[in-house]
């Protein structure tokens, strides 16, 4: 057996009366005959050092759970536990609220070890964590005052692309891209809404999304036409789109909501050649408001601006 020196048996005996907390003193291990610090110790295997950490993580001690993998990540980053203990850092930080957190951790296991076997779950994972987002459940960052607010907030976006580009085949990558569409159109972003639903159609053909999709593509023409008063091609298209589905889809539960938005896109045709005729009426050039009048009383009978217009058309036949 060695011997330890007598200045060094002295500075063991200074450092133990010393009123230090206890995860401050070195140990010193005749197996590596090196001082070694239990806080920072790793154990003998990465094996026994996951099991170790996941101790901590199931009983929520999520402090020490992130050390202890994280410790296994510094000292086995080539072992088999090694994604294992990157996917449950993510699974730390989505138990804490942190929703962002939680996808960038799950995505270093796709980026750093792309043969894990746990890129399934994990594309699981970030696309429940989107819809989280979309839906507004994050906890912590009140998403849902975000969502209300003037833009976009790209971190959903992000989400839901790394989702398909993950798994651009797989069965999440289709609704991803759809849900896209669906929030910037919640987001009144409607010719970027409109693009993202082509996408699912051209991307995904096969998908259970592309009836979806090619409705709501219907519907973002559909909202863009609120504000175009005297330009009726929107409107006009939007129409067309609704019509294009009803012959593809005339059976889908849809139909009936795209009947209901080919009517009232009729009622807006009709407003406005209704207001353009009032504009030429502002002008006196009472024939030329006759002929949109008209337009109104042969094209579109129900609607209400067709007794309006009729009223008109006698009021002018009288001036003349």
């Amino acid at each position: 057996m060695k011997r330890i020196p007598l200045t060094l048996l002295c500075l063991i005996c200074l450092l133990g009366g010393a009123a230090v907390p206890a995860q401050a003193f070195w140990v010193w291990t005749p197996e590596t005959n090196k001082w070694v610090n239990p806080k920072y110790a790793v154990k003998d295997t990465p094996k026994e050092q996951f099991e170790f950490a996941m101790g901590f993580f199931e009983a929520k001690d999520y402090k020490e759970a992130i050390r202890e993998f994280r410790k296994l990540l510094k000292n086995y980053p080539r072992s088999v536990e090694a994604p294992d203990a990157q996917f449950y850092i993510g699974k730390v930080f989505e138990a804490e609220g942190d929703l962002m957190g939680a996808f960038k951790h799950y995505q270093k296991v796709v980026d750093r070890y792309p043969f894990s076997e746990r890129s399934g779950d994990i594309v699981q994972q970030q696309y429940d964590i989107a819809v989280k987002m979309l839906e507004g459940e994050q906890e912590r960052g009140m998403l849902k005052e975000i969502i209300s607010g003037s833009g976009p907030d790209y971190d959903v976006i992000e989400v839901f692309r790394t989702v398909i580009k993950n798994a651009p085949y797989g069965p999440l990558a289709a609704v991803s891209q759809y849900k896209i569409g669906l929030y910037l159109m919640e987001k009144g972003m409607y010719p970027d809404a409109r693009d993202e639903f082509e996408k699912v159609i051209n991307d995904y053909p096969t998908s259970e999304w592309v009836k979806a999709a090619q409705y709501q593509i219907a519907v973002a023409d559909s909202k863009r036409s609120v504000d175009a008063e005297y330009d009726q091609r929107i409107t006009a298209s939007a129409k067309e789109e609704f019509q294009d589905f009803l012959e593809v889809y005339p059976d889908a539960e849809l139909s009936d909501k795209a009947k209901d938005e080919i009517e009232r896109l009729k009622d807006k045709e009709a407003e406005n050649n209704f207001v353009i005729a009032q504009f030429y009426e502002k002008q006196k050039r009472f024939e030329s408001a006759k002929i949109y009048y008209q337009i109104v009383v042969d094209q579109y009978p129900t609607s209400k601006w067709s007794s309006k217009s009729l009223k008109r058309i006698r009021e002018l036949n009288k001036k003349d």
